[in-house]
């Protein structure tokens, strides 16, 4: 089985990011395969060097799911309107286009939108 789920929100500002990564952990300890595919103000999550205080860290909990297999993809065009370049991404996340995110789909099971 093999989920693809799309994160829209930035981190820190709402919490659907945060149960996006997890529901994508959560699966990932389950044996299902996961793509993730940032989006929109999605792309924010991928961004390195966040340090957050006291709220959890998005960027960690990102490259857990990195290490536990999750394929990672952002939306080039979505980085380039926000002025991220692919230097700017943790390790293991890709810039991406719309291509890749319907690739994710045909070949996902279920997808997921947060």
């Amino acid at each position: 089985m093999k989920f693809t789920v799309i994160i829209t929100e930035a981190p820190y500002g709402k919490e659907r990011a945060y149960s996006a990564l997890r529901f994508a952990l959560t699966a990932l300890l389950e044996g299902i395969e996961v793509n993730i595919f940032l989006l929109e103000n999605g792309v924010y999550v991928a961004k390195k060097e966040q340090n957050p205080s006291e709220v959890p860290n998005y960027l960690e909990l990102l490259k857990n799911a990195i290490e536990l297999g999750a394929v990672v993809k952002v939306c080039g065009p979505c980085c380039k309107a926000r002025g991220l370049k692919e230097e700017d991404l943790i390790e293991g996340a890709k810039l991406a286009t719309m291509h890749d995110l319907i690739a994710f789909v045909k070949e996902s099971d279920n997808v997921v939108t947060f």
